[in-house]
Order: structure tokens, then sequence, then C-alpha cells
């Protein structure tokens, strides 16, 4: 996934801030930088959409969780929208599930997986018994033509 990408957009009432790519601690004073921005640009809530993040480690999480904490002197909030699972679990991991309001539980489980997984294919007990090919006896020793041997250094000749 490309390195972090973050898009501030305000809307009545609210101001949403888009991120996109890797989130880690790296990219953690590019975040903090981002959010103190949008706080200064409404007056309203923040929502952070995390759809498109990928958070490798808490880094992100914890300045998510500074940055609600800070908003609530102000009686402002921050909301936490589009968290895949990995990231509810990575919130849940970090002990971080009472200081961030996502958009449901964070013990939600995604009922769809990311990677969608193969169907099993079971043949019919009636095609299981028969072979898609036929089956020959195998052929003894003495069933088998007799090959002619040819000496080195002369050719064989294709009739």
């Amino acid at each position: 996934m490309p390195h972090l990408q973050i898009a501030v957009v305000r809307v009545p009432d609210q101001v949403v801030v888009r991120l996109t790519g890797d989130v880690d601690v790296l990219a953690a004073p590019r975040l903090t930088q981002a959010l103190q921005e949008a706080a200064l640009i409404g007056r309203g809530a923040v929502v952070v959409d995390v759809a498109g993040a990928r958070f490798r480690d808490c880094s992100g999480l914890q300045v998510l969780a500074v940055f609600s904490d800070a908003l609530v002197p102000a009686g402002r909030r921050c909301r936490v929208v589009g968290a895949p699972a990995a990231t509810r679990h990575l919130v849940r991991s970090a002990g971080l599930g009472e200081r961030l309001e996502l958009d449901g539980p964070v013990d939600e489980v995604d009922p769809r997986p990311a990677v969608p997984l193969p169907t099993p294919r079971t043949p019919s007990p009636a095609r299981r018994a028969a072979p898609p090919y036929q089956l020959r006896p195998a052929r003894r020793a003495e069933d088998r033509p007799l090959r002619r041997r040819v000496r080195p250094g002369t050719l064989r000749r294709w009739r």
C-alpha cells in the first residue's frame, strides 16, 4: 500500500479527514498536523474516514485518541468511520476502545473476509465411482514387445 495520503474536506457542521495508505510511526507527525488543521477549520465534529488506511502499529491510533481527548473540553468530538476488522482488532488490542468513537462496536466482526475464500468442489457420488478415463490393466514384462538396442555410434533410422 502507498504512503499515507490525507485529504481534509469541510462540509456543513463537520470536517472530514480521509486517510489513505499506510499509517505508522513515521506518518504519525503528519497525521497530528492534519488533525490539528482540521480542528482549526471547523467548529463541529471531526470525522476521520479510515476505510482506505492500514494501521501498521498503534502510533496512528494513539494520535487519534489524543486528538479525541483534546476536542472533548471544547464540546466537540471526533468520530472514526469505515474501520475494517483489522483496525477494530488493533483498537481493541491497544485498549483504545473507550477513547475512540467508532461508527460501530469495537468487537464487531467484518462479515466479509478480506480475501474471498474458495468454495470446495465435491463431486457427486456417481462421478466419484467412475474415473474420467479408462483404466487398462498393467502389462507384465513378458507381455511387452522386445526393444532392440542401438549400438553406440550408430544412427537410428526412422521408418
